[in-house]
């Protein structure tokens, strides 16, 4: 049996916090991205980053600001640096890239997906922003870590696999800190 690949509508790098559906079916009619269970196409990987990206640096920004945890203002911190450099790698990456001249990466706004989970942020506070936050940050970055090791692995544009593999190790770092916040946060 076929081992299934949730992938990232955000990402990012963050990925991104929207997971693909997953399934079995290689009907390429069917509604949704490329993706079959070890690729995601340059399309999927080149529309999903930006926004992932995007949700990643303003929901840090919430917690910079609402956050009364010393924990997790300083992870926003990071993530917010991290996601800002991983935008601009990003952007040199798509420039150089061989297929990726004609492919439009996402706009400047979040999918509606992200905004919805951006203006929960915004409405919560305290702990329950701290649970909130902490929570979606661990659904991206699981999101994101499957999305670029996939990219990484099979992507088919050279400087975009380029950029996924530069990233991946930030991307687990990310993971490996939101899970020791989320126990820390119990």
């Amino acid at each position: 049996m076929k081992t299934l690949l949730p992938l990232v509508a955000v990402a990012l790098l963050a990925g991104a916090p929207a997971a693909f559906a997953q399934s079995n079916d290689t009907n390429t009619d069917a509604v949704g991205p490329m993706v079959t269970q070890n690729k995601v196409d340059t399309q999927t990987f080149v529309t999903t980053v930006p926004n992932a990206n995007m949700f990643e640096i303003e929901s840090s920004k919430l917690a910079q600001e609402k956050s009364a945890s010393a924990d997790v203002k300083a992870f926003a911190a990071d993530m917010i640096k991290d996601h800002t450099k991983a935008g601009d790698d990003f952007k040199a990456a798509l420039s150089q890239g061989q297929t990726t001249a004609s492919i439009k990466p996402a706009g400047p706004t979040l999918q509606p997906k992200e905004q919805q989970m951006l203006d929960a942020l915004k409405a919560a506070s305290g702990k329950d922003f701290d649970a909130k936050y902490i929570k979606m940050q661990t659904d991206a970055h699981k999101d994101a870590v499957a999305l670029f090791s996939t990219y990484a692995n099979s992507g088919d544009d050279p400087a975009m696999k380029e950029f996924a593999k530069k990233t991946l190790p930030v991307l687990k770092m990310h993971e490996k800190h939101v899970k020791e916040l989320a126990v820390a946060h119990q």
